[in-house]
């Protein structure tokens, strides 16, 4: 099972594509979801991800400009996508069902 964060990563690298690296996955988990989330803790899923095998890296070609620099490109692996869709497969049947209903002030 993958963690919220990891989802909303991986999630975001299928979202970019083919130029996904650590800002523009940032900047779309914003835009989808509202949340800030800090590079460097994306960097840091990318990470833990990587070890699992669920993403590699690649280098870009250096951009256009004098002292552009290379982006570390990521993209999504076969296993990585599987347990994307057994996680998000678990928590649709867990809301099968379900009536959400907005928060109270008296209920925690």
């Amino acid at each position: 099972m993958l963690g919220e964060l990891e989802q909303l990563v991986l999630l975001g690298v299928m979202r970019v594509g083919d130029n996904a690296y650590g800002v523009t996955i940032a900047t779309r988990i914003s835009e989808r979801t509202g949340r800030d989330i800090s590079i460097g803790a994306v960097y840091a899923t990318l990470g833990r991800l990587s070890d699992k095998g669920f993403v590699t890296f690649s280098f870009s070609a250096p951009e256009p400009i004098r002292g552009g620099r290379a982006r570390k490109l990521v993209a999504l692996t076969a296993p990585g996508t599987r347990a994307l869709q057994r996680t998000t497969s678990s928590f649709n049947k867990m809301l099968e069902g379900v009536v959400l209903r907005p928060a109270t002030s008296d209920r925690r």
